[in-house]
């Protein structure tokens, strides 16, 4: 019983999260933001589709990969920094205003990947968390300031991914040992937000 109430605690907080800020813009949407170490550490944090897509990441890792949780956080870490990377560069598919449409469906595929949790063959999760990855690496190459420092940037954002990655990890196991449904009912929650976000930028 003691088990049951700390697990429900921990996804009302998680629900908490999830779902108050799902209008939250990023650092940067409106131009004008400093592109220092600080502002990249900070900036997957300021956007609620940011912060819960890398949650969602470490936590299917967590649940799909237990003898390798690092294998999916490492392909995000890589496909955002390639992506960024190009993004500053002006290397990017055309996709205009979509973008956060897409960022915002990221949220609710990586969501739905938990609910499946290990059911999905790993592969193409994989192939979905380095999409994702890609399309919020390019968010921040493309919000960075011109002219500021790219690699003070990059470092302080590739840190706080990495960061949530084994925050989402951590979670996952303790999901898992708590309850086994708990992972995919944050998954489920993570969805819910990502289709919220989807609404909100109608």
């Amino acid at each position: 019983m003691k088990w049951k109430f700390t697990g429900g605690k921990v996804l009302l907080a998680f629900t908490l999260l999830a779902l108050t800020g799902v209008a939250q813009a990023h650092v940067g949407h409106e131009g004008g933001h400093s592109s220092t170490f600080l502002s990249g550490l900070a900036h997957p944090a300021s956007g609620i589709d940011h912060l819960l897509a890398m949650v969602a990441v470490g936590l299917w890792s967590a649940v799909a990969w237990p003898q390798r949780r690092w294998l999916a956080p490492a392909v995000f870490v890589a496909m955002m920094a390639l992506g960024a990377v190009l993004a500053h560069q002006g290397l990017t598919l055309p996709v205009g205003g979509a973008l956060e449409w897409l960022i915002a469906a990221s949220v609710v595929l990586l969501g739905g990947l938990l609910v499946c949790g290990a059911a999905l063959p790993g592969t193409w999760g994989l192939v979905l968390v380095a999409v994702s990855a890609w399309l919020h690496g390019t968010a921040h190459g493309l919000e960075m300031a011109e002219g500021a420092s790219f690699m003070a940037y990059g470092a302080g954002f590739v840190l706080a991914t990495a960061l949530l990655h084994l925050g989402g990890m951590g979670l996952g196991v303790l999901l898992q040992r708590m309850r086994s449904v708990l992972p995919q009912a944050a998954g489920a929650l993570i969805g819910v937000a990502g289709l919220a976000m989807l609404v909100s930028r109608i």
